[in-house]
């Protein structure tokens, strides 16, 4: 199998990975709760791993870190945690339904919401987020680039309208955390939200929140934290705040073997031979009857994310005819992005997505763009 559906999942993970997740399930036991030698193993994986993301992303302290299940429930966490009814949040049309569907719940109970639309290209109308600021504007809730351009944003641009207006924001990180660098305090980033097994290269089932000191969010779940037990409330330090329950320590031990590939590789030199292997399929695949690609031209302001259609083909016929005749795994369909198909015109023909690695090798690309151009001319 030629495995282009990066963006999804990681298929490929590190060594370390495997290595500190058998290491975790011989060893770990409930980190958090006794002072025996299995749960104190626990603990210091849990907090390694903290330290390791705080040093990412540029937080603060580890204890603004704390880990979910993946990217859906961090968002999910900080969008109930942080709006009422009466709140008007802005948003884009490039966001996914982890974002979408908590605020459309939200709505219905009295939030208010503005959602951006994007240009041709799929980027989101700058001006019109700042001309969408009202009184009751709480926050703006956007993605770091579109799961299914792969278009980045400028969150340069959005935070200086933050700023201006005293506004929240929110990033979703799902498609950089990994792959872009992230300063959560340059960016004036409030509370970043991000997936443990896509760009991060860590096992399904971690993730996490960053949240800003000084900013408390109501805690999507309540319990066992370890702490403070004949309290009535959940603690209301990070990171157990957010932390209700044991946690899967196992994947969160992969995902710091993960964070140690990343720091010994860079995320600069990982991103620059993704970026390759993007800019190598798109030069082989240019040339073919009918193509048309989603997304914006300059690349520089992209992740190594293909979004494209061959003329009106369904674009779940053309993904399986790839898997079919090559071993080609990409997605196709609506990629959880409704509102973006919508903009692009794609409603109905979804798109079909090609998300690159690292790890692939030349003749794997081109054999992907072969495949495609064979396609369009026994197909077309």
């Amino acid at each position: 199998m030629i495995y282009l559906d990066s963006a999804a999942t990681s298929l490929w993970h590190p060594k370390e990975v495997e290595e500190r997740m058998l290491q975790a399930l011989r060893g770990c036991g409930n980190a958090g709760r006794g002072v025996h030698d299995a749960t104190m193993d626990a603990g210091r994986v849990v907090f390694e791993t903290r330290m390791r993301l705080a040093a990412l992303f540029h937080a603060e302290s580890p204890e603004r870190i704390a880990f979910t299940c993946n990217d859906t429930e961090a968002l999910n966490t900080a969008i109930f945690g942080l709006f009422h009814p009466g709140d008007h949040i802005i948003t884009t049309v490039c966001e996914h339904n982890s974002v979408l569907r908590p605020l459309y719940a939200l709505e219905k109970r009295g939030l208010e919401l503005s959602i951006i639309p994007a240009d041709e290209e799929g980027m989101p109308e700058y001006d019109q987020i700042e001309a969408a600021v009202k009184k009751n504007t709480k926050a703006i809730v956007i993605t770091h680039a579109s799961n299914l351009t792969g278009n980045r944003i400028d969150l340069a641009r959005v935070h200086t309208i933050a700023e201006r207006y005293s506004l929240l924001l929110l990033v979703d990180a799902a498609q950089t955390a990994g792959i872009l660098p992230i300063d959560v305090q340059k960016s004036g980033i409030d509370v970043l939200c991000f997936s443990g097994h896509k760009g991060l290269l860590g096992p399904q089932g971690t993730g996490g929140i960053y949240v800003r000191p000084g900013l408390s969010i109501r805690p999507l779940k309540m319990g066992g934290s370890g702490i403070r037990s004949y309290e009535k409330e959940q603690p209301s330090a990070m990171p157990e705040h957010l932390e209700a329950g044991t946690l899967n320590a196992h994947g969160i031990a992969g995902l710091s073997g993960a964070l140690e590939y990343l720091e010994k590789t860079g995320i600069a030199a990982i991103y620059q031979k993704e970026m390759e292997w993007m800019r190598l399929f798109l030069e082989e695949i240019r040339d073919i009857p009918g193509l048309i690609l989603y997304g914006t031209k300059d690349l520089q302001q992209k992740v190594p994310t293909v979004a494209l259609n061959i003329g009106s083909y369904d674009s779940g016929y053309v993904s399986d005819w790839l898997y079919e005749e090559y071993g080609i795994a990409t997605r196709s369909g609506a990629h959880c992005a409704p509102l973006m198909h919508e903009s692009l015109g794609t409603r109905k023909q979804g798109a079909v997505r090609f998300s690159f690695s690292h790890v692939l090798q030349e003749k794997e690309v081109r054999t992907a763009a072969q495949a495609l151009c064979e396609f369009a001319e026994t197909e077309g």
